[in-house]
Formats: structure tokens, C-alpha cells, sequence
């Protein structure tokens, strides 16, 4: 099964879980901070997505795009907002990395110019920040080389791909390194690191997921992209009642986000409980329109293999 959000859903960096390989390295890294970049949503101070104190300087048009794109999972709604935050306030790297992962997730081969260009665009306004706000530049000029490392290893493949991508892989971990020198308990540092390294922690055998745990408990914002880090960290781990608690408790968050409740029909999956998945999966797909194409493909073919489970074993009437 692949890992339900946005990115993973939609098989972008593969659809299985990750094998303990250097593609699973990149993989499983580059996904949790693709994620990462991509699921930003508001908290108290406007502006801000991640600073209930301190905010720094980050447009409210770009806090509307971050809003419709990952609090509700809205994708047409995303888009727009997200073009109007890119005529006024492309100087915040964080705008061309959204607008880079839209065109990732969209997929269509003739936007493979336009991704690259988001991605440059990304390092360049990360670098031009730095000076000013050498947190979040280097947080940024990390997530733009892990959208080029990303990008190499789906267009090239596993052979060539990886030794091209893998040194895009230490330049990301040379600038969070920086950015932590800044401030190690930054959250919008932890949200990014926190879903990287648990991603990695879970790819991994032998690889001690504590330490990413405790950073998205208690260093990341907002707290329901910490949850949903959670929750689909605990269901890899295969600590389902963990992982059940920590998406309940995104749900009543982002009540109307229909990729948390796909999330949350994975998780009934995942504990056998198919009968109950149903209902949750139903609920995703009623919201349709918010969702990419793909990604409504992806449900629907998760949704059919759980009622094939209830029929098969002859427990339908829990369903209802």
C-alpha cells in the first residue's frame, strides 16, 4: 500500500512501501520532505503558517494557497491562489516549491521545462533570502535541491538517477544543518525534518523512529501537519492505535480535508477492519472535485479492494 499523502498516494516516488535500498534512501527522504513543503496550512498568526510567536515575513496570499491547498486538499482552489501569490509574492521560495509540487503531482510531461524552472526558481529565492532570514533560506535551499534530487530519480531512474541524486541529497542535509545552527527548535525546521527523517526512520531496518517522533510532537507546527506526520509514521511502524489517535485527532483539525479521511480508511485497512474502512473511503471520494484525478483513481481502486474483503469474507453487514 502506498503512504496516503499527497505525494506517496499518488506514486510519484513509488507506490509500495520503500525497501532498505539507496533508492529507499531517496525515496523515502524525498517524499516526507516533499510532503513536508507542500502541507502548509495557517495557525493563529496571519502570515505564518508555523510561528504562533516571532512570525517571519510570509504573504497572506501565500497563506491562502497553503490553505486551500493542504487544510482543505482543495487542488483547484490551490492552483488559483496559488498563481495570484506567484504575480506578487514569488520572492518567498515557498511559493515557487508549491507551485513546482502542483506541476509534480499533475504530472503531464509537457510541464517537465516548466517543474525545472520552479525548482531553479526555488534555490534562487532561497539564496536571495539568506542574507535576511538565514533560517528560512537554508530550509529552502534544501527543499529546492530535494525537488531536483526528487525529479532526477523519476525521470532517470533507479541507475542513473541515484548517484546524480544522492548529491543532491547532501546538499539537503548540509543546509538543514544550517538552518538548525539558526534554530534547532524552528517549526517550521522540525515540520520539514520531522517528516523527512521519520519517512527515512521507516525505510529503514534498525533505524530508531524516536527521535523523528519526538521532533514533530514537540517542536513542529502546525499541529495538525504533525499529527498527519504521525499518523502515517505509526502506520508504517505498524502502530495502528497510535496512528488511529494521531489521524482522529487531524481530523478534528482539518474536518473537511478528504485526503486525511483516505488516510484514515488506510489505517482500517491496514488492522483488517475493511468493513469499516468503507465508509471513510466513500467520504474521500464524495469530495472528488477537490482532489487531482489520480489521486481519485488511487482511492477508488483502494475502495474496491476493501469491499472485495468484506465480500469475501462474508462480514458486508458491518459496513453500514
Amino acid at each position: 500500500m502506498g503512504v496516503p499523502e499527497t505525494m506517496m498516494t499518488q506514486g510519484i516516488f513509488g507506490g509500495d512501501r520503500p525497501s532498505a535500498s539507496a533508492r529507499s534512501i531517496l525515496v523515502g527522504g524525498v517524499s516526507g520532505l516533499m510532503l513536508a513543503v507542500s502541507s502548509l496550512a495557517s495557525v493563529a498568526i496571519a502570515g505564518d503558517p508555523f510561528r504562533s510567536e516571532n512570525p517571519h515575513d510570509i504573504g497572506d496570499k501565500t497563506e491562502k494557497a497553503f490553505e486551500a491547498f493542504f487544510k482543505d486538499s482543495h487542488y483547484p482552489n490551490a492552483e488559483a491562489y496559488l498563481d495570484d501569490a506567484l504575480n506578487s509574492e514569488a520572492d518567498d521560495p515557498i511559493v515557487p516549491a508549491m507551485k513546482a509540487s502542483l506541476l509534480y503531482l499533475e504530472e503531464p510531461d509537457e510541464l517537465e521545462t516548466e517543474f525545472q524552472e520552479y525548482a531553479a526558481a526555488t534555490i534562487a529565492a532561497a539564496e536571495a533570502l539568506l542574507e535576511n532570514d538565514p533560517l528560512r533560506g537554508n530550509i529552502y535551499l534544501a527543499v529546492g535541491h530535494f525537488l531536483e534530487g526528487g525529479y532526477i530519480l523519476k525521470t532517470e531512474g533507479v541507475v542513473r538517477g541515484v548517484p546524480k541524486a544522492l548529491q543532491k541529497l547532501q546538499l539537503v542535509f548540509q543546509h538543514l544543518d544550517r538552518a538548525a545552527d539558526e534554530d534547532a527548535t524552528d517549526p517550521e525546521l522540525n515540520i520539514i525534518k520531522g517528516y523527512m527523517d521519520l519517512m527515512l526512520a521507516v525505510s529503514l531496518p534498525f533505524a530508531n523512529p524516536d527521535r523523528p517522533i519526538e521532533r514533530l510532537r514537540e517542536h513542529a507546527a502546525p499541529e495538525y501537519l504533525a499529527q498527519r506526520g504521525l499518523a502515517v509514521g505509526y502506520r508504517d511502524l505498524e502502530r495502528l492505535e497510535e496512528a488511529m489517535e494521531a489521524v482522529d485527532r487531524t481530523l478534528e483539525l482539518t474536518p473537511n480535508n478528504p485526503e486525511v479521511m483516505y488516510l484514515k480508511a488506510q489505517i482500517y485497512v491496514e488492522k483488517g477492519e475493511h468493513a469499516e474502512s468503507l465508509a471513510w473511503f466513500d467520504r474521500a471520494l464524495a469530495m472528488r472535485e477537490q482532489l487531482l484525478e489520480e489521486l481519485v483513481e488511487q482511492i477508488e481502486r483502494e475502495r474496491n479492494k476493501a469491499q472485495r474483503e468484506v465480500e469475501e469474507n462474508g462480514d458486508a453487514a458491518e459496513a453500514s
